[in-house]
């Protein structure tokens, strides 16, 4: 088995292209220190000029690390981010890409997942399926999510596929690691019906049994289902509750553990999250931002087949 070491040293190579001379910054928390700690003596032996950033574990995933993190973000050609909480969708990490940094975030990494899972995904493939599926959320105007009896429709004119195949090697490249996943920011307010979340759902981790939401103008008000009270946030605020993500998984190596990292890449699900969506393309700045996990679903865009009961009738 590899050491955590060189696995970090295969993600900065493989997926980062980290080369000599070049500044990483890894951002981490107390909770992932030795993955951070990892990260920075592999960027140190491949001659990069490394720096390690521990901060206090944010509150909840989106929130805005320290000014002092985000200013370090700024400056550095590589940025890695694993976190309990998720920086991917914050301020900090747009305004990194905007000054041409590339970012990898890996919010609830764990060491196991180092090893396992979709770190050893074939990512040509994973790239090829993500570009496949990021063309068709381009084109598109309508998609929809049907399961259980369940629909859910969103309108997504004007807006773009995000590709997140874990690679990264262009200025201004940013996505999880590990990842696979094509994902969208639909009309904030164009959401309606009703969907079964039964995978895992960030707040509570993987689901014993679903969670039922109800979704009126791009808004939840109401969620039902057990632990559902552990995703009182959403309720605070419509900024909160809006319906922000449409994702489709597209990592065949990626395994359902609960923890939304690698949950939202498993092949053949789609993903909802709710919450903050500047990142991508949306208008949402709301204090979280929090996905859950559809297994098995259905989903059309334009009323065109692309899975079926979470097999992809594309290819």
């Amino acid at each position: 088995m590899m050491s955590l070491k060189d696995n970090a040293t295969k993600i900065l190579v493989s997926c980062l292209d980290a080369k000599p001379e070049e500044t990483v910054l890894i951002v981490t928390d107390d909770s992932r220190f030795p993955i951070g700690q990892a990260l920075y003596e592999a960027a140190n032996e491949l001659g990069c000029e490394a720096l390690l950033l521990t901060m206090k574990e944010r509150t909840v995933s989106g929130e805005e690390p320290p000014k002092s993190v985000s200013e370090a973000m700024k400056w550095a050609d590589i940025v890695i981010c694993p976190t309990a909480k998720s920086l991917t969708h914050t301020n900090a990490r747009i305004h990194a890409v905007k000054n041409n940094a590339r970012v990898a975030t890996m919010p609830g990494i764990t060491e196991a997942m180092f090893e396992n899972g979709a770190m050893t995904a074939d990512y040509a493939e994973v790239e090829r399926l993500t570009e496949k599926a990021a063309q068709l959320l381009d084109h598109a105007s309508t998609a929809r999510i049907e399961k259980d009896g369940c629909i859910l429709t969103m309108d997504l004119r004007e807006r773009n596929g995000v590709r997140s195949p874990g690679v990264y090697k262009n200025p201004g490249e940013s996505g999880n690691l590990p990842s696979g996943e094509a994902y969208i920011a639909p009309q904030e307010n164009s959401s309606q019906g009703e969907m079964i979340i039964d995978g895992s759902m960030v707040g509570i981790g993987k689901l014993d049994s679903p969670l039922h939401v109800k979704i009126k103008n791009g808004k939840v008000h109401e969620i039902t289902g057990e632990k559902s009270e552990l995703l009182s946030i959403l309720l605070e605020n419509e900024h909160n509750a809006t319906l922000g993500e449409l994702g489709i998984g597209t990592n065949e190596k990626a395994i359902l553990s609960g923890i939304i990292l690698e949950d939202e890449k498993v092949f053949g699900t789609v993903h909802i999250a709710f919450g903050t969506n500047t990142s991508f393309g949306g208008t949402n700045k709301a204090d979280c931002h929090m996905d859950g996990i559809i297994l098995k679903p259905t989903l059309y865009l334009d009323d065109v087949l692309v899975i079926k009961d979470g097999t992809f009738v594309i290819s």
